[in-house]
Protein backbone atom coordinates (compact mmCIF):
# COMPACT_ATOMS: atom_id res chain seq x y z
CA UNK A 1 0.00 0.00 0.00
CA UNK A 2 1.30 3.52 -1.25
CA UNK A 3 1.57 6.03 1.87
CA UNK A 4 -0.84 8.54 2.20
CA UNK A 5 1.09 11.77 0.96
CA UNK A 6 -0.33 15.27 3.00
CA UNK A 7 -0.28 18.07 0.62
CA UNK A 8 -0.46 17.29 -3.47
CA UNK A 9 1.77 18.95 -5.66
CA UNK A 10 0.09 21.77 -7.49
CA UNK A 11 0.04 19.96 -10.69
CA UNK A 12 -2.46 17.74 -8.85
CA UNK A 13 -5.92 19.42 -8.27
CA UNK A 14 -9.19 18.19 -7.21
CA UNK A 15 -12.33 18.91 -9.06
CA UNK A 16 -14.77 17.33 -7.20
CA UNK A 17 -16.16 13.71 -5.81
CA UNK A 18 -13.51 11.22 -7.39
CA UNK A 19 -12.15 13.77 -9.67
CA UNK A 20 -8.98 15.51 -10.20
CA UNK A 21 -7.20 17.49 -12.86
CA UNK A 22 -3.49 17.16 -13.41
CA UNK A 23 -1.21 18.80 -15.26
CA UNK A 24 1.25 17.43 -17.32
CA UNK A 25 4.06 18.49 -20.20
CA UNK A 26 4.64 15.14 -22.44
CA UNK A 27 7.93 14.46 -24.26
CA UNK A 28 6.41 12.50 -26.91
CA UNK A 29 9.23 9.74 -29.04
CA UNK A 30 11.83 9.43 -25.77
CA UNK A 31 13.96 6.51 -26.05
CA UNK A 32 13.15 5.86 -21.75
CA UNK A 33 9.54 6.69 -20.77
CA UNK A 34 9.82 7.77 -17.30
CA UNK A 35 8.46 10.90 -15.00
CA UNK A 36 11.36 13.10 -15.14
CA UNK A 37 10.95 16.16 -12.75
CA UNK A 38 8.83 19.58 -13.05
CA UNK A 39 7.94 22.02 -15.66
CA UNK A 40 5.99 24.81 -15.78
CA UNK A 41 3.80 23.75 -13.13
CA UNK A 42 3.32 20.61 -14.41
CA UNK A 43 4.75 16.81 -14.34
CA UNK A 44 6.91 16.67 -16.69
CA UNK A 45 6.51 12.88 -18.42
CA UNK A 46 8.56 11.28 -20.97
CA UNK A 47 6.78 8.69 -23.55
CA UNK A 48 8.28 6.32 -26.03
CA UNK A 49 5.21 6.75 -28.17
CA UNK A 50 5.69 9.15 -31.30
CA UNK A 51 2.75 12.71 -31.16
CA UNK A 52 1.24 11.01 -34.85
CA UNK A 53 -2.41 9.72 -35.10
CA UNK A 54 -2.81 10.20 -31.13
CA UNK A 55 -0.70 7.30 -30.14
CA UNK A 56 1.10 9.49 -27.72
CA UNK A 57 -1.58 10.66 -25.88
CA UNK A 58 -3.46 6.99 -25.85
CA UNK A 59 -0.19 6.62 -24.69
CA UNK A 60 0.07 8.90 -21.78
CA UNK A 61 -3.13 8.22 -20.42
CA UNK A 62 -1.45 4.34 -20.60
CA UNK A 63 1.32 4.97 -19.22
CA UNK A 64 -0.14 7.76 -15.88
CA UNK A 65 -2.77 5.13 -15.37
CA UNK A 66 -0.18 1.77 -14.30
CA UNK A 67 1.58 4.61 -12.26
CA UNK A 68 -1.41 5.82 -10.39
CA UNK A 69 -2.66 1.70 -9.88
CA UNK A 70 -5.67 2.50 -12.08
CA UNK A 71 -7.32 1.40 -15.22
CA UNK A 72 -6.79 3.86 -18.72
CA UNK A 73 -10.72 4.18 -18.71
CA UNK A 74 -9.85 6.36 -15.97
CA UNK A 75 -7.63 9.05 -17.66
CA UNK A 76 -9.04 11.29 -20.09
CA UNK A 77 -7.80 14.35 -21.81
CA UNK A 78 -9.59 17.17 -20.82
CA UNK A 79 -7.41 19.74 -22.79
CA UNK A 80 -4.23 19.86 -24.71
CA UNK A 81 -4.57 16.89 -27.03
CA UNK A 82 -2.24 18.78 -30.19
CA UNK A 83 -0.56 20.32 -26.76
CA UNK A 84 2.79 19.19 -25.10
CA UNK A 85 1.10 20.75 -22.28
CA UNK A 86 -1.64 18.59 -20.86
CA UNK A 87 -4.19 18.46 -19.00
CA UNK A 88 -5.59 15.01 -17.57
CA UNK A 89 -8.78 14.10 -15.87
CA UNK A 90 -8.61 11.46 -13.39
CA UNK A 91 -11.36 9.93 -12.33
CA UNK A 92 -11.59 7.32 -9.54
CA UNK A 93 -14.01 5.85 -6.69
CA UNK A 94 -10.65 5.77 -4.43
CA UNK A 95 -7.61 7.85 -4.21
CA UNK A 96 -4.89 7.46 -6.51
CA UNK A 97 -1.41 6.69 -5.71
CA UNK A 98 -0.06 10.00 -6.34
CA UNK A 99 3.10 8.73 -5.42
CA UNK A 100 3.51 7.04 -8.76
CA UNK A 101 3.57 10.11 -10.53
CA UNK A 102 5.07 12.56 -8.06
CA UNK A 103 8.80 12.91 -8.84
CA UNK A 104 11.32 11.85 -6.35
CA UNK A 105 13.11 15.12 -6.17
CA UNK A 106 9.43 16.53 -5.02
Amino acid sequence: MSEVIAELPSYIRPCGHGSWRVSVWVQPGAKNEGITGEYQDSVRVRINAPAVDNKANKALAAFVATRLGLKKRNISIASGHSNRKKVLLVESDVEPRWDGIIPASA
